[in-house]
């Protein structure tokens, strides 16, 4: 039988305020490089790296919680000047918290 994966977890929050902006400067220059920049990329990783720091200063460790957070959270947002949807974005901050983590994003190996 195959082994469940293990959850991923953050280390415990230092400096939420640094978190969030390394968050969204990731997640910006992300936005802008796989499609095109637009001017609402930058609304868009502001957003999620908010709730993304809230989530972290609530005590959430989990990438897994965070990124459903996320999703859940953008479902507000309106996309509908962006190439992105609530789960690209979710998925980006998950693949920029794995490389972090110096995890590989394919195969989950360090």
């Amino acid at each position: 039988m195959t082994e469940p994966i293990p959850p991923l977890t953050l280390p415990p929050v230092q400096n939420a305020s640094q978190e969030g902006e390394w968050l969204f400067e990731a997640l910006h220059r992300w936005l802008n490089e796989e499609f095109l920049p637009e001017p609402v990329n930058q609304d868009i990783a502001r957003r999620a790296a908010q709730v993304f720091m809230r989530q972290r200063l609530e005590g959430e460790n989990d990438v897994g919680a965070l990124v459903i957070a996320i999703v859940t959270e953008m479902q507000g947002f309106d996309f509908s000047k962006s190439f992105y949807s609530e789960f690209a974005v979710a998925n980006a901050v998950s693949d920029l918290l794995l490389d972090s983590l110096g995890i590989d994003r394919c195969c989950g190996q360090s």
